[in-house]
């Protein structure tokens, strides 16, 4: 698909898919920060307050008792803000529930960027490094509220850590609803280039991908929302029918999706990749969306790397 659905809060799509989780499950429970109102677990803790706790700002406190619960026998989700989660948490998510495999489904909210003025100690672009790292980590980066809804029913389907990362800005509506572990979603196919993308990118990646094919070019769109696991054979088959991957994220491009992508087709099957992400920099407070073209990951910023890939394979002058 091509064309772009209203803006819609992918938190706000969180809080109503805990409460449908909540139930069906009476065994899920769920933790807050002190940001529910925020993070919007307080929908789930309005109609379920015997099963909702707010640790106050005891971030890393927060992680033990979610990991505590969940060896129990609970679901638990727990959520913060994605600098305090991957950030200030992090070594209670590698001891206490990565290294005991704990069913911990972490959902941070106000990831990259995005967070527009609130400046660069609260705009975290390496969290996506952080988490893909620890062993046994499942990583998400939805890109809309549909597959937000999706994720989140998937991630409570299984046993173990999850990683789910959301922005505070609305984002438009990108795919169909669905989500799978482990799977990319094709959303416009393409055979001169691809465009894999996670997140707030994967609209300006179909804008590109539309622009481009008015000029006769054919280009690919991949939401990589499961980072890990990935889809390894949907990149290979990207790379062996189009030649050429450009990875568009919010979030260093030193150890994030792009760098997954350039390690995995090297590995599979190797063709260019170029990858617009954050440099090596921290963020600045200012308008979200001016942000994102300030630190390069503008429209004209991706069509002007698809036109450099395009132009290496042939495909233009």
């Amino acid at each position: 698909m091509t064309r772009l659905g209203t803006p819609e809060s992918l938190r706000d799509a969180y809080g109503a898919s805990l409460v449908e989780l909540g139930e069906r499950d009476p065994r899920l429970v769920v933790l807050d920060a002190d940001l529910s109102g925020s993070t919007r677990t307080v929908q789930f803790g309005q109609r379920f307050p015997d099963r909702f706790f707010n640790v106050g700002v005891m971030e890393p406190t927060m992680v033990a008792m979610a990991s505590g619960l969940a060896l129990g026998g609970r679901t638990v989700f727990a959520s913060t803000f994605a600098v305090f989660a991957a950030g200030q948490a992090y070594g209670a998510i590698r001891q206490s529930v990565c290294y005991n495999r704990a069913n911990v489904k972490l959902v941070a909210t106000h990831g990259g960027l995005l967070v527009g003025p609130d400046g660069g100690m609260q705009q975290i672009v390496e969290d996506i490094g952080l988490m893909r790292g620890l062993p046994g980590m499942t990583v998400v980066v939805p890109a809309d509220a549909p597959s937000t809804r999706a994720a989140v029913r998937e991630v409570a389907g299984f046993d173990g850590p999850a990683y789910v990362r959301l922005p505070r800005e609305r984002l438009p509506t990108v795919t169909d609803g669905s989500f799978r572990i482990g799977r990319a979603a094709e959303l416009h196919p393409g055979s001169d280039l691809t465009i894999v993308a996670v997140g707030a990118l994967v609209a300006r990646a179909l804008e590109v991908a539309a622009d481009l094919g008015q000029v006769g070019l054919s280009v690919r769109v991949l939401d990589l929302a499961s980072v890990k696991p990935f889809d390894q054979a949907a990149l290979d088959r990207a790379a062996r029918e189009t030649g050429a991957i450009l990875v568009l994220e919010e979030h260093t491009v030193l150890t994030g999706v792009g760098a997954l992508v350039a390690s995995a087709v090297a590995e599979g099957y190797p063709v260019p990749v170029r990858r617009v992400g954050v440099p090596d920099v921290f963020g600045e407070s200012g308008e979200p969306w001016s942000l994102l073209d300030r630190y390069g990951l503008s429209t004209e910023r991706i069509r002007e790397e698809a036109w450099e890939l395009l132009r290496a394979r042939g495909k233009v002058q």
